[in-house]
């Protein structure tokens, strides 16, 4: 009588494709932490845009599955935040023994160099209303400068607002502004400025980039001048505005 075929072994079950694909993913990625989530991030936005940030992408370049980010970052927006705190992070603040006019001089130059280092993170800084505790720590920090200066409350904290104004407009027009080229629909032709906005015309050599540091270094000068003569009478703060200067 012919014997049996022998029994095979009995196996596991299978394993799907998309679970061996993630443990294979998670050997091989380097373990995560925030601040490496948040420097991949910053570079993916460097790279397509704040259009282009999202978790697929993001643990593609970090070696593991979107669903690992969220362990660090609840959602999106705790990374947009973090993202955001990183870059005021590395504003570079002046001396604190400066003269306070010296230090509020510096730190619009530093506010300026910070947003040219993110150009395509600074519209969504511009537009963050810095309600983080490292955002709260920036303004406070700020302002506590311009106080140094001007003893008078409210008039600090209207020099603090307009110099934001003026700090925020000018990197969003240097980061995202006209030297990106035009963005309306139908945008006018050369010959339509030439016939109907002479004064236009007349101006567009200042408006180029290679003159954007004389023009940062008038408007800096420009809000000096406007604290200092809401300064204290005497003291190190009350220091004379300087002439204009091309950027550090």
């Amino acid at each position: 009588m012919p014997s049996r075929d022998p029994v095979p072994a009995r196996r596991g079950p299978r394993r799907a494709p998309s679970q061996a694909r993630g443990r294979r993913v998670a050997a091989a990625a380097p373990a995560l932490s925030p601040e490496g989530i948040v420097q991949e991030a910053l570079a993916l936005v460097a790279a397509d845009g704040i259009a282009g940030l999202s978790t697929r992408k993001l643990g593609e370049r970090l070696a593991c599955e979107a669903m690992s980010i969220y362990h660090h970052f609840p959602s999106k927006q705790h990374l947009l935040d973090a993202m955001v705190d990183a870059s005021i992070a590395s504003l570079e603040w002046p001396d604190p023994a400066l003269p306070a006019a010296e230090q509020l001089r510096q730190a619009m130059y530093a506010y300026r160099r910070m947003a040219h280092r993110q150009p395509a993170l600074f519209p969504l800084l511009a537009l963050h209303r810095l309600n983080t505790p490292t955002g709260v720590r920036f303004i406070e920090r700020i302002l506590g400068i311009v106080r140094q200066i001007v003893p008078d409350g409210e008039r600090a904290a209207r020099h603090f607002r307009t110099i934001g104004y003026f700090l925020v407009g000018a990197a969003l027009d240097e980061t995202a502004g006209y030297a990106k080229g035009p963005s309306a629909a139908d945008p006018v032709s050369d010959e339509f400025i030439a016939r109907e906005c002479p004064n236009l015309v007349a101006s567009a050599r200042w408006f180029q980039q290679a003159e954007w540091d004389a023009t940062f270094a008038l408007g800096v000068e420009a809000m000096m001048a406007a604290v200092l003569r809401d300064a204290q009478p005497a003291g190190p703060a009350a220091i004379p505005t300087r002439p204009r200067r091309r950027a550090p």
